[in-house]
């Protein structure tokens, strides 16, 4: 099970560090979601599914959805 968790945290460090060294705003909301469901993924293996269910709704989701319609809405770079 140790193991399991260190996989999981080795994930999330992982996928932290592309979504902070992406440059572009749409790669990095997108960047953003998987790093929600990896964040997820830790969440389940250190058993807290209620915790893991509200970041899949919400980080994995809605934030990026969010990031994403106001990079629309100000006509930032794609």
């Amino acid at each position: 099970m140790m193991l399991l968790i260190f996989l999981a945290l080795g994930l999330v460090a992982v996928t932290g560090t592309m979504v902070a060294l992406t440059q572009q705003p749409a790669r990095q909301a997108v960047m953003l979601s998987v790093f929600g469901l990896t964040l997820a993924i830790l969440f389940m293996t250190v058993q807290a599914p209620d915790v893991a269910l509200s970041q899949l709704a919400i980080g994995t989701a809605v934030v990026p959805l969010m990031i994403m319609l106001t990079i629309q809405k100000v006509g930032g770079p794609q």
